[in-house]
């Protein structure tokens, strides 16, 4: 990366909150740090990021997050190792992410340098946040929405791009049982499911209230057309395990390109695993359940890592996956979190320190 240009002025909190913070229960994404990074689009050009400290923020009724759903966001952690450096995990992918989803929803993309070089300082400023229980981290959340004003339905002329940091304990842990869903679609073929856009999320929160209404705790979602394509879990991607095989589906415009996802399938092939990227469906897993050739489902995703699948309903019927230890699900989560908190040798150029 290029050394950096940018002026980042710096605001810093009169009064730090992190003492009234318990590191050792923190639930996920519920307490922030002193500061977030903000950084306006205006007059057609990125203005100079500047960090100040963690607050309200003030819009007009008329700025069009409100009435066109312009809005991007990532998701990326920082981690502390046990000497107390700083990492991240493929930052640079979350970047380039960042960009595909802003240019899906008409949005300016975000340089590099202001990306990088504004997570970085924001990092270095509120570092002592980032904790350092084994399982914890700093869930960082850039976010991309119009603040640029106006009634009529076209792109905003201004829009607003920050990024606030979240002390977090584990997303959840254990495994969770899953509905396969049979009405409702999370995307659709030349839709915006590959972008992290909020209209994606929002419009999984009712299918996945009736889904827990029946006893379950997340919906796999299926293809808009005959609802027997597997396409994601929840807001993660899917992987299914069949024999020795560990299959996923295509990205594609209906399919997040996910960063645990790619991380997965690449350390698959240094593990000599089989893998297949492919269009699986419904029929298949049920078949499978019922030969006993389906050994686990887990979903991908950067808050969990890895969330095993302990079973599945679908049309009335449920099926348990059995219980296997030091499985793909444990493989995957122990490579790729032992290079997160620098425990393990990456061999595949992920890690990125940043100089505290």
């Amino acid at each position: 990366m290029k050394p950096s240009t940018l002026d980042i002025k710096i605001e810093k909190a009169k009064n730090s909150k992190i003492s009234q913070v318990d590191f050792n229960n923190l639930a996920f994404g519920s307490i922030f740090s002193d500061h977030m990074l903000v950084c306006d689009y205006k007059n057609g050009a990125w203005e100079s990021p500047k960090i100040v400290p963690y607050g309200p923020i003030t819009l007009q009724p008329s700025a069009k997050i409100f009435h066109y759903g312009q809005s991007i966001f990532e998701g990326m952690k920082a981690y502390k190792d046990v000497d107390g450096a700083m990492w991240l995990f493929r930052p640079i992918d979350n970047h380039k992410r960042f960009n595909i989803s802003a240019s899906r929803m008409a949005m300016p993309e975000i340089p590099e340098s202001h990306f990088m070089e504004g997570l970085k300082a924001l990092l270095k400023l509120d570092e002592k946040w980032i904790p350092e229980i084994d399982g914890s981290a700093m869930y960082i959340r850039p976010f991309m929405f119009a603040s640029g004003e106006g009634f009529h339905a076209s792109p905003a002329d201004e829009y607003k791009f920050i990024i606030a940091l979240a002390p977090s304990g584990a997303y959840f842990s254990g495994s969770v049982k899953v509905l396969i869903e049979e009405k409702y679609s999370r995307s659709a073929n030349g839709g915006v499911g590959y972008a992290k856009t909020g209209g994606n999320y929002a419009g999984q929160f009712h299918p996945t209230q009736l889904a827990k209404l029946k006893g379950y705790q997340q919906v796999v979602w299926t293809d808009d057309h005959t609802h027997e394509n597997i396409e994601e879990a929840g807001a993660m991607n899917i992987f299914v395990r069949i024999g020795d095989t560990l299959i996923t589906g295509p990205t594609s415009d209906r399919i997040l390109d996910g960063i645990t996802r790619k991380s997965i399938l690449q350390i698959a092939e240094a593990n000599a695993i089989k893998t297949e990227v492919r269009t699986l469906t419904v029929t298949e897993i049920v078949e499978a359940a019922k030969n006993g050739t389906l050994k686990e489902m887990f979903g991908a995703g950067t808050a969990a890592v890895v969330s095993p699948i302990s079973a599945f309903g679908y049309k009335g019927e449920d099926y348990d996956l059995p219980e296997i230890e030091n499985g793909y699900a444990d493989l995957m989560k122990k490579t790729i979190t032992d290079i997160q908190y620098n425990r393990a040798a990456d061999n595949y150029g992920w890690r990125y320190g940043i100089d505290i």
